[in-house]
């Protein structure tokens, strides 16, 4: 077994003085006038049994500790998200920082608890970045959404597509993020002259999903379906199958996040591949104060497969 970790009354007794008397030594409190000696005594016992002072005394001696908090409330584990927190992560751990990612949103009491008591050296809300209904302040690792999105369409414009349709998921607590996805998707269609994207929604379920395309192929033109995400590229691919259609024949498809399954999936699905993790160490560094390399690589690349 791991030997016990050295406390304060450890030091204490070894040292001959109060558990008081070392913490004043120890975090050099103020005002106070001990003999050098004794404060020597102190220095010395703590060396030799180790003795570390709690992160989270620490933390509450300094008013801040050396942990980055994450809260992604309810967003979907994806490629991009693991990549972004894998990045965040790495880089404040080669700079003595940790993160603590929080699953729920900044609105939760335990996300409230957790910044009280953590008392964290920064809080990245990515819960109330997507799900803000205003304008969204492009930083940290969404400042390439509206590129990525692009992206995306320009993939469908360039193999001769002009009229596309956005699948959305049916899940309401996705809406903050399909609200932005759906503007940018709109942005995008006008600046490469294409007229706005027809919006679909495709529930989980298989017969849902198939009625909703078979409408929307009978009440448009619609020769492409951009996914936002590859779980609604999948939900395309599979309504598809069950009209007797298939893709890129019928209907090219290309999701967004390029998720494992995305190559495996039969046909293979064209999809967006984002560097999350570059977004994660720039926003680390930022956080830090440290410079920022904006020409680390390409932010977003189209892995062209079989839907399109």
């Amino acid at each position: 077994m791991p030997e016990r970790r050295a406390t304060l009354k450890d030091v204490a007794r070894a040292s001959g003085v109060s558990t008081a008397t070392v913490s004043f030594v120890l975090n050099e409190t103020p005002g106070q006038t001990l003999p050098p000696a004794t404060q020597e005594r102190v220095r010395a016992a703590a060396a030799a049994l180790g003795y570390q002072p709690h992160g989270l005394a620490r933390a509450l001696r300094e008013g801040k500790s050396r942990i980055v908090l994450l809260a992604i409330g309810g967003l979907r584990g994806g490629r991009s998200l693991e990549g972004f927190i894998q990045g965040i992560s790495g880089e404040l751990h080669a700079h003595g920082y940790g993160l603590l990612v929080y699953p729920g949103a900044a609105s939760d009491s335990g996300h409230s608890d957790l910044v009280r008591d953590l008392r964290p050296h920064a809080v990245i809300d990515l819960a109330r970045i997507y799900t803000a209904h205003g304008d969204i302040d492009d930083g940290g690792w969404v400042d390439g959404v509206a590129a990525h999105t692009l992206t995306q369409l320009r993939h469908l414009t360039d193999r001769g597509h002009r009229t596309i349709a956005f699948a959305l998921p049916a899940e309401q607590d996705l809406d903050g993020l399909a609200a932005l996805r759906r503007r940018f998707a709109e942005e995008s269609s006008r600046r490469l002259g294409i007229d706005a994207p027809r919006t679909i929604r495709l529930s989980a379920d298989p017969e849902e999903a198939r009625d909703a395309l078979a409408q929307l192929r009978h009440e448009t033109q619609v020769t492409a379906v951009a996914a936002f995400d590859d779980e609604a590229a999948f939900r395309t691919l599979a309504a598809l199958a069950d009209l007797g259609l298939s893709a890129p024949h019928d209907l090219a498809v290309i999701g967004f996040d390029d998720s494992r399954y995305a190559a495996a999936w039969r046909p293979a699905l064209t999809s967006v591949r984002i560097d999350g993790g570059m977004f994660g160490r720039r926003a680390a560094r930022t956080l830090l104060g440290l410079a920022v390399d904006d020409d680390d690589g390409r932010a977003a690349t189209v892995i062209a497969r079989d839907t399109t």
